[in-house]
């Protein structure tokens, strides 16, 4: 986290040093063709993974904790949220421990401003996610899903 605020803290138009803190944030070198336009945001980013022709426009968070999985020419719009970790759902359980599951971008995504992928999720090749959607599940190959409905999966136990 200290290496993304060093990132955000840069000159808009410094591409040299913005390139050395992205290799320092993701652990090693990142192609060429990757575009992140600060701020951006992530808690530990050596769990993500590029491809060629990437575009991640400002404001976005990576929480890369159970690893994130970007494919070739995928469009990340502002404020997208990726996150692979949670706590578990039981109230009794909540502090016990971390949950995490991978997502993967599969090629030509396109994800929609301020949209939230939520661990486990897949997104097949050459999807749209619409601007603000919520993805829970997996979204299968070439496939445009929107909406933030509110779907019950199931009920909780009550607290002793």
């Amino acid at each position: 986290m200290g290496l993304t605020a060093r990132l955000n803290a840069l000159p808009f138009d410094d591409l040299d040093g913005r390139r050395t803190v992205l290799t320092a944030i993701f652990g090693g070198p990142v192609p060429d063709s990757l575009t992140i336009l600060p701020p951006f945001y992530c808690d530990h980013g050596l769990n993500a993974s590029f491809g060629e022709r990437v575009f991640i426009n400002q404001g976005c968070y990576f929480l890369d904790y159970g690893g994130i999985t970007i494919g070739d020419r995928v469009l990340i719009g502002p404020r997208v949220t990726l996150s692979t970790s949670g706590h578990p759902v039981e109230v009794g359980e909540r502090f016990d421990y971390i949950t995490h599951a991978p997502i993967v971008i599969e090629d030509d995504v396109w994800i929609g401003a301020a949209a939230t992928i939520a661990p486990g999720v897949t997104i097949g090749r050459g999807s749209v996610v619409g601007a603000g959607a919520v993805v829970a599940k997996d979204v299968p190959s070439l496939t445009v899903v929107t909406a933030t409905s509110i779907v019950e999966r199931k009920r909780l136990k009550p607290e002793n």
